[in-house]
């Protein structure tokens, strides 16, 4: 992929491997920032766009020599969200459920000399309080539907109109959504100081913010794959339907809600 300073970031985390790793280590936001062009993202974060050009191309022609990471813009959208739920969704409810037993045992231990940890367990409750139903809606009804409508395009027919109308307006909800996790997990990263522990943490202190830095990163890839991959096919699938299938959704103002 051509990389240009006037490329989006989410196209370059979608179109060259290894980017989403790269963008990480220079702390860009490339799943709900990812509109941005490349020298407007160098330019926010104080980074001569030579330098993240250079380790983009780098991390490219590294993923191409091992050939490990997977093509999401071809995989077919199935697979796509298989492959979301069964690394992302499992790991973000299973260490959810462990930070919150860090917490309470560092807070419990620490909360008195380092007050801020309260704030950052009450920000984790937040993501928490959004992200399980927001999974759950994706699983039980976004996934199966966009699932659906890809066999239906494979095979020229349509699929029974979703009480959702189009696919836009879930797509849009989730995406919404999506942007009050990232400003949860800056809030996040601001209290925690950069999940940098003080001089006084203990192991389990240490252990903490090492998860919570874990967490923050697989929690960007997987709104990544989501907004910048799954979300766009979908749309894009939906409005090269067949006109039959075009039919069978509601016009535009006239949807109903979805998940709510």
């Amino acid at each position: 992929m051509n990389i240009s300073d006037t490329t989006t970031v989410r196209d370059l985390a979608a179109g060259v491997p290894g980017a989403t790793r790269v963008f990480e280590s220079f702390g860009i936001d490339y799943c709900c920032g990812g509109h941005r062009t490349l020298a407007a993202a160098c330019q926010e974060a104080s980074l001569p766009v030579e330098d993240l050009t250079r380790s983009l191309e780098e991390a490219e022609r590294a993923s191409q020599d091992s050939g490990a990471e997977r093509d999401w813009r071809r995989e077919p959208l199935a697979s796509l969200s298989a492959y979301i739920i069964d690394k992302h969704h499992y790991f973000t409810k299973q260490e959810i459920e462990r930070l919150e037993k860090l917490f309470d045992k560092v807070c419990s231990r620490h909360g008195d000399n380092h007050p801020e940890l309260f704030e950052a367990q009450k920000t984790l409750y937040r993501l928490k309080q959004d992200l399980i139903p927001h999974m759950l809606k994706e699983e039980q009804v976004l996934f199966p539907y966009i699932a659906r409508m890809e066999e239906a395009a494979g095979k020229g027919r349509a699929v029974p109109p979703p009480f959702f109308g189009t696919v836009q307006n879930p797509v849009r909800m989730m995406t919404l959504e999506h942007d009050v996790a990232g400003d949860l997990l800056r809030t996040l990263r601001d209290t925690t100081g950069n999940y940098m522990p003080p001089p006084d943490a203990c192991i389990s202190y240490q252990t903490l913010y090492q998860a919570l830095a874990s967490f923050e990163a697989d929690l960007h890839q997987h709104i990544h794959l989501e907004n910048n991959l799954l979300f766009p096919r979908a749309i894009e699938m939906e409005e090269g339907a067949a006109p039959e299938f075009q039919r069978s959704t509601d016009p535009p103002g006239e949807h109903r809600c979805f998940g709510h």
